[in-house]
């Protein structure tokens, strides 16, 4: 059953990232001349990211800051900061900022769901907690990304990670695909809450109880054989 939904899955990010690479491109053309119009420097911004497995690939994306601009890699930036370009503002808000990435999707590197990749300075650092995301391929959209927003902390964003990757499977994945949808329509922050506040973490919560449950039952039945 795993084996088939993989196959699934790599089938689907092919269909999907060519269709919407052929939707995208006049969007990209007009993107790419919109940037060299209002912005000197490169139209994209590369960084080396963390893939399955920890495996490093660099990942393209619009540049939407300005070029002379000295970016922390670590450092999340607001919508509102002041290096970031009128039109990069706008890509942004608009998610097209990212939609180069889909020819990573199409190659491999990445998927249309999965958890977001992080930059090798991060990876490198990652406890057993956090390397549970590097088990799958990264994506370009995930649970955390449906149910979070910028200003959401890196440990909370860590068990939506986490949580798909334990529970993966087409019905999650629909799911997350059914809320990007509405997430671009009607903004992120209709939908965030924190882990422990939606319904994943409820079910977690239940999860560790069964489990801790069954433990202390097995406990009970060595102590009575002895």
């Amino acid at each position: 059953m795993v084996a088939v939904y993989a196959v699934i899955r790599r089938v689907f990010d092919i269909v999907v990232s060519l269709a919407l690479i052929g939707l995208l491109l006049p969007v990209w053309v007009a993107a790419v001349i919109a940037i060299k119009l209002t912005s000197p420097g490169p139209l994209l911004f590369s960084q080396p990211r963390g893939g399955r497995g920890g495996v490093p690939f660099t990942a393209y994306k619009f540049r939407t800051m300005r070029a002379d601009h000295v970016h922390d890699p670590t450092e999340v930036v607001p919508l509102g900061h002041k290096n970031i370009t009128p039109l990069g503002r706008f890509l942004r808000r608009a998610k097209i900022d990212e939609t180069p990435q889909l020819i990573h999707v199409l190659i491999g590197h990445m998927s249309i769901i999965g958890p977001r990749p992080t930059i090798m300075d991060q990876v490198v650092r990652y406890d057993a907690f956090e390397r549970r995301r590097l088990e799958v391929r990264p994506g370009l959209t995930g649970l955390a990304q449906v149910n979070s927003n910028a200003t959401m902390s890196w440990p909370e964003r860590i068990k939506y990670d986490v949580y798909y990757v334990e529970h993966q499977g087409p019905r999650l994945d629909l799911l997350i695909l059914a809320k990007t949808i509405a997430v671009l329509f009607l903004g992120e922050q209709r939908f965030s809450r924190r882990f422990e506040d939606s319904p994943y973490g409820a079910a977690a919560r239940r999860e560790q109880e069964t489990e801790f449950k069954s433990q202390e039952s097995g406990v009970g039945r060595a102590g009575e054989e002895q």
